[in-house]
């Protein structure tokens, strides 16, 4: 059997509980041990777990615990990690987590998990220098309008259709969870400025600033977007602000 053959059925009977220790795993007796295989296979198991819950605090919390695990471990079986870095595994879980409380009342458990992974993604990204105010405050203000932004590597845009950002607010520090005042999607920003991640809910007409910008429009195509051109120093003031953007480019795009 080759070494290709082998991995691929100690992989496969890793992810099946009912599976046989694969022929080529010896014991002590210099035979398959199923007993010793399914400490590895729940060890595995364990580990992966530990990091959904990791990765996912807010759902736990939300689920609670034990439903939280069966949820992992469904998960788990289906997901097999595609890197040795578990701090990669479980960005498709969010679906998965939605799917798999669609007959229960928690709408907003999926976009719970997604601003959970933006917010893992946002705190491992690539290191980066952030423009500030006084960098903003640098430029020629008749040279703004046709200059285009860069945003940090960390930056995350999430369009989510239940006030998510809201419920998982409430979750934070041991507060006692209550219910968002209005029920309605959200726009958010995750940035990580000074290795801190922030978490912001966008005004509607800011997350299309932002989006607008980030598609590659210039500040004063971005500005058109806005119902009142007056607060296009508020919004561009803001990014800068909280870390979002990287450099400011001015001039045409080549």
């Amino acid at each position: 059997m080759s070494f290709e053959t082998t991995i691929a059925a100690f992989a496969a009977a890793l992810c099946d509980p009912a599976a046989p220790p694969p022929a080529a795993t010896r014991g002590r007796q210099s035979a398959p041990d199923a007993r010793r295989f399914a400490v590895y296979r729940n060890n595995v198991a364990v580990g992966l777990i530990g990091a959904l819950e990791a990765r996912y605090p807010v759902c736990r919390r939300i689920v609670g615990a034990d439903f939280f695990r069966a949820m992992a471990r469904a998960f788990a079986r289906a997901h097999k990690p595609r890197s040795p870095v578990l701090i990669a595994y479980g960005a498709d879980f969010p679906d998965f987590a939605a799917a798999h409380v669609a007959d229960l009342d928690l709408p907003y458990l999926g976009d719970v998990a997604r601003l959970e992974n933006a917010w893992v993604e946002a705190y491992h990204a690539e290191e980066s220098r952030a423009a500030t105010l006084v960098d903003l405050a640098g430029f020629d203000p008749a040279a703004l309008p046709a200059a285009r932004i860069e945003f940090h590597p960390a930056v995350r845009l999430l369009s989510l259709a239940t006030p998510a950002a809201s419920v998982w607010a409430a979750h934070q520090d041991g507060a006692e969870p209550a219910e968002p005042p209005i029920w309605r999607g959200e726009s958010v920003l995750v940035t990580r400025a000074e290795a801190d991640v922030a978490v912001r809910i966008l005004p509607p007409e800011g997350a299309v600033f932002a989006r607008r910008l980030g598609d590659g429009a210039t500040l004063a195509e971005a500005a058109e977007t806005l119902p009142d051109a007056d607060d296009f120093g508020t919004h561009c003031v803001g990014l800068v602000a909280s870390g979002a953007v990287a450099s400011i480019i001015l001039g045409e795009r080549p």
